[in-house]
């Protein structure tokens, strides 16, 4: 589904990610996990049409989608969740979840289903968002992206700021996503969340891919295991 070939960007001249290649399949999750600073924001703003490219190619079901702008890059079916979330303050759960199916109209089944998927949405559809803890604030920015009916989510660390039990719902919704075919590209600072939730995954450090294997295959590698994982 999507190809990501000898991708490099960064700022003001400056390449934070070098030579990037990747791939997810339909159907998979995929993680990407690295230390803070390793580049992986970076490497999914170049991806989603926020940050150009300085080199390399992002291929989309076969499209070359590198460099096109972002609301484009969403049109054609990936929403990318930041882990700013870039809520309204001011506006409801109602309304971010009535925004998210643009340029489409609201579906209905497709609102049903989001807030089914997060139960907490449907007891504040009426509340705003500035008001809502930060777990509500995750549920309702992944909701938004939902209502869409992306083809690829991703997820640019989305425990951030969530206590574990809501980090562990959270993973546990995205499952249930995943096990009705949503294909997810994430990156994540609990590691073992992202392990237990995904196919396969790449190692990001100082902008470059170290490694890559099934998350089986990186869990049983002495150096993940020593880094990100916790384990000697």
């Amino acid at each position: 589904m999507l190809e990501v070939k000898s991708l490099s960007a960064g700022y003001q001249g400056n390449n934070v990610i070098h030579d990037v290649t990747l791939r997810v399949d339909q159907g998979e999750a995929v993680m990407i996990i690295g230390s803070n600073g390793a580049g992986k924001t970076t490497l999914f703003q170049s991806m989603c049409g926020l940050l150009p490219p300085s080199s390399g190619k992002v291929i989309f079901e076969g499209d070359n989608i590198t460099g096109i702008p972002a609301e484009r890059i969403a049109w054609l079916g990936i929403r990318f969740v930041t882990a700013a979330r870039h809520l309204f303050p001011r506006m409801t759960v109602e309304e971010h979840l009535l925004l998210g199916a643009y340029p489409n109209k609201p579906d209905p089944k497709t609102m049903s289903i989001v807030l089914e998927l997060f139960p907490r949405l449907a007891e504040r559809r009426r509340q705003h968002a500035r008001t809502m803890s930060g777990g509500e604030q995750q549920m309702l920015a992944v909701g938004r992206a939902l209502m869409s009916r992306p083809r690829l989510l991703v997820l640019d660390e989305p425990s951030t700021g969530l206590a574990p039990l809501l980090a562990k719902a959270a993973y546990e919704a995205l499952n249930v996503l995943r096990a009705q075919g949503l294909t997810v590209l994430v990156t994540e600072q609990q590691v073992p969340l992202a392990m237990a939730f995904s196919d396969r995954g790449y190692v990001l450090e100082n902008g470059f891919i170290r490694l890559e294997g099934t998350t089986q295959q990186l869990a049983a590698n002495p150096a993940v295991r020593s880094a990100y994982l916790g384990v000697t």
